[in-house]
């Protein structure tokens, strides 16, 4: 099975987003761990760029033409797109969209390029919501949506505190550089 991180860019940025896809790369070798523990699933991970260019309003970029990138790069692929721009339409409150072999997430810009902690708490969380969605579905889960939905709704009215991993991809109480939903709540 192979998992594939895509960084959706602009081509005017690429540059200076630079430390964010090295922290993509960092962060889709510890999913690659995080899921063989959690899901007893062995992915092989990939993770690349796709450089955007300006588009006319008739031709923007959004989920439709992921999907059709999707089907294009082979459907037995879970193909995983870190956008620079909201889908339009989704289901989740993070932000983000999933189908089967498909997951989108707005992937937000920090002030400051290599400020780790919030790319934990900002992106790499709202990922392991997607991610969850899919892995549970997978697995089974009649309520998949629901289940991940309701934790991640405890997050942040109940102050359930989010899986802390280290650069060594263990738990730590220390500064993290990956921030996971807490997967102790669901029914795994």
């Amino acid at each position: 099975m192979i998992l594939h991180f895509i960084f959706v860019i602009r081509e005017e940025d690429r540059e200076k987003r630079q430390p964010e896809f090295e922290y993509v790369k960092k962060m889709s070798q510890f999913y690659k761990t995080w899921i063989k523990e959690k899901f007893d699933k062995d992915y092989e991970i990939q993770c690349d760029e796709m450089i955007t260019t300006p588009r006319s309003i008739l031709q923007r970029l959004d989920t439709h033409t992921l999907l059709r990138d999707h089907g294009q790069r082979g459907k037995d692929i879970y193909h995983f797109y870190l956008t620079h721009f909201k889908p339009w339409w989704t289901d989740c409150t993070c932000e983000g969209y999933h189908a089967e072999n498909f997951g989108m997430v707005f992937w937000q810009t920090p002030k400051e390029p290599n400020d780790t902690l919030f790319l934990a708490e900002k992106n790499c969380t709202t990922v392991s919501h997607e991610l969850l969605h899919e892995l549970l579905r997978i697995s089974g889960h009649k309520k998949f949506i629901q289940e991940v939905h309701d934790v991640w709704t405890k997050h942040f009215f109940e102050q359930l505190e989010f899986e802390q991993y280290g650069e060594d991809f263990q738990k730590t109480n220390d500064k993290p550089m990956f921030l996971t939903m807490n997967t102790t709540q669901l029914n795994l």
